[in-house]
């Protein structure tokens, strides 16, 4: 196997033990209540700080450290995962859980940033897409196996060892990246304010709603799917369960499908996503209600899901290849403004509307993403939108 390979595996494996760590403890929520000896909400802090602290502070950390060598980046942020999840598996406070929550997610934007950068550097100009989807296939492994691993462990074992998971998966990467990945240090320092210039371009911010409005769609609908399957659909728990793993599955397969699409034809296959997305929400609203034909839906809804993060992530780093890791840090926070957006309103409407018409709040974003989307191409041409990305400095 070719050591770039190996190396875009060892990536895949320290997005596999950074999305797990920081998404496992939804599942160990009311163990962490009881042992913390804290109130829901307080206990819940530790899932959304995470999340707020990362989209606030994640450009800027990532400006801090843009100097710095890359796989010494790596390296610290793969030891920091594992001090946190050893201190969470053994502490008894609620503020040190807190504290390793934070530390974290500090650098949470900085690891995507570089480890996307390393991904796209480490290949040729036409593999890059692909490279990004090797990556973000960590993210489809962590939903479909670290979350429900880390439960699992915390029923079955204890709920230090479903910490444990998280530390020995950051810690194998941490190995990986130390043998695999070349020393790669910043061969000219670009200064803030040359970084800062990429948000002057009227592009780059038509290319950050279109990440905002994608995330919205994808995650308006995925935070209640299983309120879905299960009160329109009429599934049990064990067909939700059967039917949320499968859905991840075919997130894994959508990465690579939509990858080789946005080679052949990047534009294309950026105005075809949303497209898409609003077909399948009018089929899931029209046929909620079919056991058989919201199985097929189900699997067709996963295919699209994880494809979003390299279809907006590619239509990003279009137009600020410049600054590579400063744009994908704004990616991250932005990615997590849509998340925190699309669940919202989803929820909004499930309590003023009804459960069956969840979708209608994801067709309102796929829309909007595809306006975003051809607003670009109407401004700024398709020539620049289906440039490549430079390589970083």
């Amino acid at each position: 196997m070719k050591k770039e390979t190996l190396l875009l595996l060892t990536l895949a494996l320290a997005v596999f033990a950074v999305i797990t760590t920081e998404l496992a403890i939804i599942g160990l929520l009311p163990q962490l209540a009881r042992q913390l000896q804290v109130s829901p909400t307080e206990v819940g802090l530790l899932v959304s700080l995470y999340a707020v602290v990362v989209a606030v502070t994640g450009p800027f950390v990532t400006l801090l450290m843009s100097g710095w060598n890359k796989k010494r980046v790596l390296l610290s942020i793969m030891l920091i995962f594992v001090v946190s999840n050893l201190f969470n598996a053994y502490t008894d406070s609620y503020s040190t859980m807190l504290i390793f929550r934070v530390v974290p997610a500090l650098v949470h934007a900085v690891f995507f940033a570089v480890a996307l950068v390393v991904a796209v550097n480490s290949v040729s100009a036409e593999k890059r897409a692909g490279a990004t989807a090797k990556v973000f296939a960590g993210v489809a492994v962590g939903l479909v196996l670290g979350v429900p691993f880390s439960a699992f462990m915390a029923d079955h074992v204890s709920l230090a060892a479903a910490f444990l998971f998280g530390a020995v998966t950051s810690g194998l990467a941490f190995v990986g990246i130390l043998l695999l990945m070349p020393s790669l240090p910043t061969q000219k320092k670009m200064s803030f304010k040359s970084q800062l210039n990429i948000l002057k371009q009227g592009s780059v911010w038509l290319s950050l709603s279109t990440v905002v409005v994608v995330f919205a769609t994808m995650f308006s609908g995925y935070s209640f799917i299983a309120e879905y399957l299960e009160g329109v659909t009429g599934m049990n728990g064990t067909w939700v369960s059967a039917m949320l793993m499968a859905f991840g599955v075919f997130g894994f397969f959508g990465n690579f499908l939509f990858s080789a699409w946005l080679q052949k034809n990047a534009v294309r296959t950026t105005i075809i996503y949303p497209v898409l997305y609003i077909g399948i929400y009018v089929l899931v609203y029209l046929l909620g209600g079919s056991f058989s034909a919201m199985v097929l839906l189900t699997l067709l809804w996963g295919l699209l899901h994880s494809a979003g993060l390299v279809i907006s992530q590619s239509w990003l780093m279009r137009d600020a290849s410049e600054a590579p890791e400063f744009a994908n840090s704004l990616y991250i926070s932005f990615s997590n403004l849509g998340i925190t957006l699309g669940a919202s309103l989803a929820g909004w409407v499930i309590a003023s509307l009804g459960t069956h018409n969840l979708v209608w709040s994801s067709i309102i974003f796929a829309a909007l993403a595809l306006l975003s989307i051809v607003a670009k191409l109407s401004l700024y041409g398709k020539g620049q939108a289906s440039s490549a990305p430079a390589l970083a400095h």
